[in-house]
């Protein structure tokens, strides 16, 4: 490839993927690189994880034609929050509200099927897999960027390098951007279960010591679970069967659907903070997981990062009309601009919810169940409460509001 292309995306998980599907078409010059071979089993953001996505996710990905009627989504039409030991819980009815739903459950791996499909439909973007970035080098006009294949080298150029490649991003490491990391000490398990009692588009988050349990409709009576546990328990919740592990998530959840059972395969995940100093460097940006990683609870990560890439994706197609440099350090700028808040704010949230609910003080316990009273019985409160759940916080992405 001799020619300078206006985009280089490293990363073709899910918001890497997403970037440049939002991108097809745009008269841009994009290439997307990623470092496993374009099939969804192969693929590691294509995994087990169900994922909650807000309603502002899920209008840009139908608008994009990633959701249709073929991609199993599950609306998700209320929410039930509440915490162990305290009284009084949040319930939120989108119907209540006006509101079709809050959004929909969709597994990860379906998710990267449709990513996969769409991607297939694109005319312009140029597609590299399996391919690994080991070099950059940046320079005034363009970032030469060098990848991997097997025992094949190649250097590219582009006038504005994209680094969607995870937490543990080599953009991010060989720019030398330094990050935060907080490790909360838990791990995450992800399975699927059946309920006894339907569903019926309910989504529940319950507050426990040990860490938050979040179930989510997946259609029929097939639920999806993250299970937060301490990591000194892991290992020991791991080697449970599933009688015992059915038995540990009662204990946990509770009763509120029914008996669980029918326990899938289940993954544990490490769960810790990562916030990047800075989301760009000379001609780079980083968005996803690669710019902030955040705990699961509120499912906050990949609909926080979908805005990264809208956002991104808005201005360089205004900056492509205009004749601008996309990597120029005015759009960048820009791009700061726009994601400040929303970043700030969902990784504050994310963050300080973790330690609310987590806290055992007595006082604490009183308080909180006196702010989820009053959330749940005070109308105004509720619909604030959902709209910033839906993502629909700060400034928006276009296709978000379709």
């Amino acid at each position: 490839m001799n020619e300078t292309l206006d985009v280089l995306i490293i990363g073709g998980g899910l918001v890497g993927a997403s970037l440049a599907i939002a991108l097809d078409g745009a008269g841009l010059r994009v290439a997307l690189a990623e470092a496993a071979p374009p099939r969804v089993d192969l693929q590691p953001s294509y995994d087990e994880r169900n994922l909650a996505l807000a309603r502002a996710s899920v209008n840009a990905l139908e608008a994009l034609g990633v959701l249709d009627a073929m991609v199993p989504a599950t609306p998700i039409r209320r929410i039930h929050v509440s915490r162990r030991g305290d009284f009084g819980a949040v319930r939120l009815d989108a119907a209540e509200l006006g509101l079709p739903a809050f959004g929909a459950v969709l597994p990860a791996r379906e998710l990267g099927n449709a990513l996969l499909r769409r991607l297939d439909d694109c005319k312009e973007l140029v597609r590299i897999a399996p391919a690994k970035a080991v070099a950059i080098e940046v320079g005034a006009d363009a970032v030469e960027v060098e990848l991997q294949s097997g025992d094949t080298t190649r250097r590219i150029r582009t006038r504005l390098l994209v680094g969607a490649d995870g937490t543990e991003s080599f953009v991010r490491g060989a720019l030398g951007i330094d990050v935060v990391r907080h490790d909360y000490a838990q791990c995450a398990f992800v399975t699927t279960l059946t309920t006894e009692k339907l569903l019926a588009g309910a989504a529940y988050e319950r507050f426990t010591d040990s860490g938050p349990v979040a179930l989510l409709p997946l259609g029929e009576r097939r639920a999806g679970l993250v299970l937060s546990v301490p990591a000194a328990m892991a290992a020991e919740v791991a080697a449970l069967d599933d009688a015992a592990f059915i038995a540990f998530v009662h204990k946990c959840f509770g009763w509120r659907v029914g008996r669980l059972s029918r326990p899938g395969k289940r993954k544990p995940y490490p769960l810790a903070r990562m916030l990047a100093a800075r989301t760009t460097a000379a001609r780079t940006v980083l968005v996803g997981n690669a710019a902030q990683t955040v705990h699961p609870i509120g499912a906050q990560g990949f609909n926080l990062g979908l805005r990264d890439v809208l956002t991104l994706a808005e201005l360089l197609c205004e900056a492509h009309v205009a004749r601008d440099d996309p990597g120029g350090a005015e759009l960048l700028t820009r791009y700061v601009e726009h994601r400040a808040a929303d970043r700030a704010a969902t990784t504050s949230f994310s963050d300080d919810l973790v330690r609310l609910m987590g806290n055992d003080f007595l006082p604490m316990r009183a308080l909180r169940s006196l702010g989820f009273h009053a959330l749940d019985r005070i109308t105004p409160l509720k619909r604030h409460f959902a709209l910033r759940s839906m993502g629909f916080r700060g400034g928006v992405p276009t296709l978000s509001l379709t």
